[in-house]
């Protein structure tokens, strides 16, 4: 037989394509990681304008999916997602250094997972396996007051240069299953993957109700406030150069925040202690080589250990401090300044900016005032008494 007759017996076998299970422990996660998935790949058929017009910060997308064929082990037979101002967020990523495929694996390789939060307002907050994300569940007046601000938030990003410390948001989308919304907003995570925080603050300028509760306490990471940073003796050792440069910063995000009519924003700081980090890494290295036959023995009964680029795999890959911040969260990390006598590392960024002054702050303001005096320090004032007071007390933390 010939080759050519040996060729034409052959029959090609008819490959399926391998579909990506987006597994989440609840449904809710499952599906947004599919839209994310999914929002990825419709963009990268949409051809990018040189410019953004003013339709598309009012534009959105959407999609329902209803297909009984889904594993419903994995995912909802019936879900919609949808995306708001898809071409803006994708610029704002572009001008956060964030390109598309970080921005898709971050969030659809391993599914979020909570992280603590200690707010009043009972939203949820999740982040990516590899920490540089943060999802935040927020409330419809949120996603509305977003789509006020979004065109001139933009602009100042744009004016910028992308030099600024309020929050760097990627993307905010709705998530309906069983009939259930929730929205969800994803920005850059500000505080290192790598590097442990040893202590944190949630600091506003006032001192009324400034302190952390004994639940929070309680916390391996507590949310300390106000009253607890001035009482602890704290300050922030960052020389004059860089706080010359942090205020003017601050001067310029406050200025856009008081004239959005927007208050109870908070500055959010983060100490990384490189000393006590040495030592943790020092210890940890001991317990890991007393107990690494024992995991080995285990990791073998259990088929195989992490893989490869698992979320436990990438966070004991981690080295100690070498004395530069991670790529794309330089803006948000200090050194502490060499002739201060400190070896600590600052992350500082602006938090919870999207609380609009209207009726319902008025009215709390007046309900404080009555409470605690004219002359109190409540967090609740007007935009522009709340921006002075924030910046006042902020200019006087940092040496």
């Amino acid at each position: 037989m010939s080759h050519s007759t040996k060729q034409k017996k052959k029959h090609l076998k008819a490959v399926q394509p391998k579909l990506r299970v987006f597994r989440a422990k609840e449904p809710l996660l499952s599906v947004f990681m599919w839209g994310i998935n999914h929002s990825i790949n419709e963009l990268n058929h949409v051809n990018i304008p040189v410019m953004l017009m003013p339709d598309d910060f009012k534009s959105h997308s959407k999609v329902r999916v209803d297909n009984h064929l889904f594993n419903k082990d994995n995912m909802p037979s019936h879900f919609k997602v949808k995306e708001y101002c898809p071409l803006v967020f994708r610029n704002l990523r572009e001008r956060f250094d964030i390109d598309e495929d970080t921005y898709g694996n971050s969030l659809t390789k391993f599914c979020p997972y909570d992280c603590d939060s200690s707010g009043r307002s009972g939203a949820r907050f999740l982040h990516s396996w590899d920490k540089k994300f943060v999802v935040k569940t927020i409330l419809s007046e949120e996603v509305a007051e977003m789509h006020r601000i979004i065109k001139d938030y933009h602009q100042h990003i744009v004016e910028r240069h992308s030099e600024t410390l309020l929050p760097q948001y990627m993307g905010m989308y709705r998530v309906t299953v069983n009939d259930s919304e929730t929205y969800l907003l994803v920005m850059r995570h500000i505080f290192s993957p790598r590097l442990n925080i040893h202590r944190k603050y949630d600091l506003k300028g006032s001192t009324v109700d400034r302190q952390a509760s004994e639940k929070e306490k309680s916390k391996d990471l507590p949310t300390f406030k106000d009253n607890d940073f001035v009482n602890d003796g704290m300050d922030i050792h960052i020389g004059a150069d860089a706080k010359d440069k942090l205020m003017a910063t601050l001067n310029a995000d406050i200025d856009f925040l008081c004239k959005q009519n927007l208050m109870d924003y908070s500055l959010l700081v983060g100490i990384h202690d490189v000393d006590r980090a040495e030592q943790e890494l020092n210890e940890s290295g001991d317990d890991e080589e007393n107990g690494c036959e024992e995991e080995e023995d285990e990791e073998e009964a259990e088929g195989g250990g992490s893989p490869p680029d698992s979320p436990a795999a990438y966070l004991v890959s981690q080295p100690s401090f070498t004395g530069e911040i991670d790529p794309g969260i330089e803006r948000f990390g200090i050194k502490s300044s060499e002739e201060s006598g400190h070896h600590e590392v600052y992350f500082l960024a602006l938090v919870d900016i999207l609380t609009h002054y209207g009726m319902k702050k008025r009215t709390a303001q007046a309900a404080k005032t009555v409470k605690h005096g004219a002359g109190a320090e409540i967090s609740t004032v007007k935009p522009d008494q709340y921006a002075r007071r924030f910046l006042d007390f902020v200019a006087r933390i940092f040496s």
